[in-house]
């Protein structure tokens, strides 16, 4: 990785480029300065095409006004985050702003300025570097770095929004009167800016608007969902065609192979992959990846590719590694699938959300039952949660821009409200026999199963958008020993 250039006093625009301790050069000559000052092409853009969610960004933009008419409204994209040193993570911009804007820069704020009949948008941005004080090639962030930014004409082409200097924001912001409301935790500087004229009360009813916007999804969310399945779909195939090299070496193997489907086709992953074999099945969030791929076991891969636009897929598959489920392991896997497919049955417009929960529980509880593993009768079970010592979670949440989407929405109209289409949501029922359980038999401990697809709610029932991957025991083996070839 290369290292900046040092910054001299002469170069500086506001305030002076941060100059490396032990960088090799010691100062900018005059000449040098002046050279680097000219010599370089036109690069303007002039023939832009607007994004293809434009419309469905302005029509959200429209929503939001509607909804706080009279208040300024400020949605920043977020920061760079320092992962060590000099280098940062990267960068994700916040889903509030990018579900606005369309828009994945970061240091970028929406700002809804209110008017008489409405609210006038301005998106800010950093515009291209300057070339004149050196900012292009001396600065850590210069366009030289980290390469070419759009300009603010390029990017009002772009997002259909007017587009001005986020420099200047901060500035205009501790002048600005009014109410105003901001969606914090994103842009420390935005804030500081606005500290004497905002709420936390006022400002979180903002973030839950937002949050519950996103309930229901328009016609090009579910489209890139779609896309989001289809690469996830493709990731799975590639990891079952290598699993004799995983177990030559390790899940991150495994990890390694889904990374480069998302990274090929979408944006990254949409959260950390989950590539648990063997006992590692049975906790939850298993995203250390480092443990040992034994054939005999079984793999629980919960992942997703992010798209471009922030959209991921959710899905998890609980596979045989040598290709065949034991006679326990399809006993425990079978009653997985029956749960799913008591939930997704339930997912329907009108529908209470918890129905599919519950219909799920339902089922996980009357095996656990039949198997002796817990005392009856399974209502008794149901009302006091035994099944949950072996059910662990719940068995799904609303799937988009975030994995678990809307987080921030009432609870009445998220978990105690009614499905309606255009929801996407997960169903994943699971059963986890910890490997240190003494309340189960010895064979059972170890197994983890968990079975995941992403479902959409539509006018007349509902749609597995995950269905091209096989969820039946023998279905799943057939596919495996398909690709093994």
């Amino acid at each position: 990785m290369a290292e900046e250039l040092p910054e001299t006093p002469e170069t500086a625009d506001e305030e002076p480029v941060k100059q490396r301790k032990n960088g090799l050069y010691p100062g900018v000559s005059d000449e040098l300065a002046e050279n680097m000052k000219s010599g370089w092409a036109d690069t303007e853009l002039r023939d832009l095409e607007p994004i293809p969610q434009a419309a469905e960004t302005a029509a959200r933009r429209a929503a939001l006004s509607a909804r706080f008419p009279g208040e300024r409204l400020v949605i920043p994209a977020g920061n760079l985050k320092t992962r060590s040193n000099d280098t940062e993570y990267p960068f994700r911009a916040s889903v509030e702003y990018a579900y606005l804007t369309g828009n994945q820069t970061e240091d970028g704020v929406l700002v809804m300025e209110p008017t008489a009949d409405g609210h006038k948008e301005t998106v800010y941005l950093l515009p291209r570097s300057n070339r004149e004080n050196g900012e292009f090639w001396l600065d850590g962030q210069g366009e030289l770095w980290v390469g070419r930014r759009h300009s603010l004409t390029e990017a009002e082409k772009r997002y259909g929004i007017p587009a001005s200097d986020v420099r200047e924001l901060a500035g205009a912001l501790r002048e600005a009167t009014g109410p105003v409301r901001v969606v914090r935790g994103y842009d420390a500087g935005i804030e500081a800016a606005l500290t004497d004229k905002v709420t936390a009360e006022r400002d979180e009813e903002l973030r839950v608007f937002l949050s519950e916007m996103r309930l229901v999804k328009d016609d090009f969310e579910i489209g890139e969902l779609q896309k989001a399945v289809d690469s996830t779909v493709r990731g799975f195939e590639d990891v079952v065609k290598v699993l004799d090299k995983a177990e030559a070496t390790s899940e991150r193997y495994i990890e390694g192979t889904f990374f480069l489907r998302a990274r090929v086709e979408g944006n990254d992953v949409g959260y950390g992959s989950i590539c648990a074999a063997g006992p590692h099945a049975c906790t939850l969030h298993w995203v250390r990846n480092d443990g040992p791929v034994r054939s005999g076991d079984l793999l629980l891969l919960d992942a997703g590719v992010e798209t471009h636009t922030y959209y991921t897929a959710d899905v998890t598959r609980t596979l045989p590694v040598n290709g065949r489920y034991t006679e326990l392991q399809k006993k425990i896997y079978d009653a997985v699938y029956d749960a799913q497919e008591a939930g997704i049955a339930a997912v329907k417009p009108g529908a209470k959300y918890r129905d599919f929960h519950d219909a799920a529980q339902h089922v996980l509880a009357e095996r656990l039952v039949e198997w002796g593993l817990v005392e009856g009768p399974v209502e008794r079970v149901l009302e006091l949660g035994l099944q949950r010592r072996w059910t662990l979670h719940g068995t799904g949440h609303m799937l988009g821009m975030d994995v678990h989407d809307c987080a921030a929405a009432r609870t009445e109209t998220y978990v105690d409200g009614t499905l309606e289409p255009g929801m996407v949501l997960t169903v994943e029922p699971g059963l986890y026999f910890q490997a240190d359980d003494l309340t189960v038999p010895e064979e059972y401990r170890g197994i983890g199963v968990r079975i995941e697809d992403d479902i959409l709610v539509t006018e007349d029932g509902n749609r597995n958008l995950s269905s091209a991957l096989p969820r039946r025991s023998d279905e799943v083996e057939a596919w495996m020993a398909g690709l093994k070839g």
